[in-house]
């Protein structure tokens, strides 16, 4: 091997032990809640049109979950029962603790190999469905990870996709340089040591309010993780949109596209919404990401530049509206107190970070959404709606698919 080759490889084996003593997640002792919610179909039916608008449900798929952690396969095995899952991590500990799970529930329907995702070519089977969350930014060399991913899709599959984002996660790279110059090791001694000396952080420090914004982070796992990992990179949007296209892939939708959309929140309403709306979409999601500034992570659902169905998009430009259906997404509540002047209620997606991004509607929206089960179209919906103009109900229905509020089927073959 050259120099280069060497360093990736004594790179990936780094990561690997770090994961083997340090497994991320942390390890569950069950999933029954979990089991429990994914029982409803309404959300399977939900999830599925995100990925997939143009086409019929179904749950009969092949399912890869790359890099699968200690519980995340067991997750997906759990939600689709019907579904052939495959779960791949190069971490013994983490498909020891996914082994545990599979047993425990009795998975019949999940594998599990030790394997990094570099080499899934090696299961030598397509898959409908990629999960790769938290995975991809800590491999030496990214551009073969999703080349590898790439492949292992269907043409008509889909990647749902998490990475880090830069800007939000400075105060981490912070700390992280901190403990590089102090030598600061990750054996339970020194990582319990870093967390003691994090509650001395001052308050105007970049980390400080990540730190008492996420519960997440007072857990040693998670400090490890994000501090002493020794692979770790993140990407800006462009940088990201770079890595699809020198990969063979093409960008869907974010998973939660609101906080990157000029039309939702705070920036609605700015005197620059005007000069973002003429940007390419890309630029916009690039400069948004830049007025925004704290984001974390970024999630994409992604599919291969030769998939069939990339031109069937939500679009309600023209009349094809009319025979969507909406599905309300996890996640989103009504809420009817303390609201607006004006408002009878506002939507929510409780996923989302940012406290701009919620919806306020009116009486008629809300006898509208109320009516959302699923299985009716929107003009079905608006036939129940005597007094509804048709241009305030397109309206009304973009902003629940711009704010996240509701994935559209839009083709019922």
């Amino acid at each position: 091997m050259n120099p280069a080759e060497t360093n990736r490889v004594d790179q990936a084996d780094k990561v690997r032990d770090f994961y083997d003593q340090h497994p991320y997640p942390p390890p569950v002792e069950g999933l029954e809640g979990y089991r429990q919610k994914w029982l409803d179909e309404g959300l399977r039916r939900a999830n599925y049109h995100l990925f997939w608008p143009a086409k019929p449900y179904r749950e009969e798929m092949d399912i890869l979950v790359a890099g699968c952690g200690t519980s995340q396969a067991a997750r997906y095995a759990l939600r689709y029962p019907s579904a052939r899952i495959v779960g791949v991590d190069f971490s013994t500990t983490s498909i020891q603790e996914t082994e545990k799970l599979k047993h425990q529930y009795a998975l019949n329907n999940l594998e599990l190999m030790q394997l990094p995702i570099e080499r899934v070519e090696e299961l030598d089977r397509g898959f409908d469905q990629i999960i790769c969350t938290g995975v991809l930014h800590h491999l030496p060399d990214s551009n073969a990870g999703m080349r590898a991913l790439c492949e292992a899709l269907k043409p008509e599959g889909a990647l749902h996709l998490m990475v880090y984002a830069t800007y939000g996660r400075t105060g981490i790279y912070m700390i992280q340089e901190y403990c590089r110059r102090l030598g600061i090791g990750t054996s339970d001694e020194e990582v319990t040591e870093l967390a003691d000396m994090l509650m001395s952080l001052p308050l105007g420090h970049p980390l400080a309010r990540l730190l008492g914004e996420s519960p997440d982070f007072r857990r040693k796992a998670t400090l490890a993780d994000a501090l002493l990992n020794p692979q770790d990179q993140s990407y800006t949007v462009p940088q990201l949109f770079d890595l699809f296209d020198r990969t063979g892939l093409r960008f869907g939708r974010w998973l939660r596209q609101a906080p990157y959309l000029p039309y939702c929140g705070d920036l609605a309403d700015s005197p620059h919404t005007s000069r973002l709306a003429k940007l390419p979409i890309e630029e916009q999601f690039a400069a948004v990401e830049l007025f925004r500034g704290t984001m974390l992570r970024h999630s994409a659902i992604v599919y291969r530049e030769d998939n069939p169905d990339l031109a069937q998009s939500i679009q309600f430009e023209n009349d094809d509206w009319h025979s969507f259906v909406p599905h309300r997404l996890p996640k989103t509540i009504l809420v009817e107190e303390q609201l607006p002047q004006g408002a009878v209620g506002v939507l929510i997606n409780q996923s989302h970070t940012y406290p701009d991004i919620y919806l306020p509607i009116d009486q008629t929206e809300k006898q509208m959404f109320e009516t959302i089960d699923g299985q009716r179209s929107i003009s079905e919906i608006m036939s129940h709606q005597a007094r509804q103009i048709p241009a305030d109900a397109r309206n009304f229905f973009q902003k629940l698919w711009w704010y996240d509020q509701a994935s559209f089927e839009i083709s019922r073959e």
